[in-house]
């Protein structure tokens, strides 16, 4: 009778998992049980984050805008109100980017919308 033992298939299921966890601290590099919660855990902040980021830019853009009206002394509510009003549709990131690089065109769709 030959033991059959699961040896092989597991160390390959350790491995893969490992490299997965490189770069990690302490034990979470090199436990296996704790390698598992802390990539399950990696993926949920991953996740996270991926939304948090749509967020931050938005926030970013609209924070631009609002730098660039304020100097013209306008708000950045009424210029997004504005903006509706005269069917104008640019989103906030193009927005920013017209405001940063190209102020004399930010310029004339603020003429525009006034």
């Amino acid at each position: 009778m030959v033991r059959i033992t699961n040896g092989l298939a597991r160390h390959k299921r350790h491995k893969k998992y490992r490299r997965l966890a490189k770069g990690f601290r302490l034990g979470r590099k090199n436990v296996y049980n704790q390698i598992r919660l802390a990539l399950l855990k990696q993926n949920t902040h991953a996740y996270i984050s991926r939304k948090e980021k749509k967020r931050e830019f938005r926030r970013l853009w609209i924070e631009r805008i609002s730098a660039a009206l304020r100097k013209k002394g306008m708000k950045y509510s009424i210029f997004v109100n504005l903006l509706y009003k005269e069917r104008i549709l640019l989103n906030r990131k193009v927005l920013s980017n017209i405001a940063l690089v190209f102020p004399e065109v930010f310029d004339k769709i603020l003429e525009e919308v006034k």
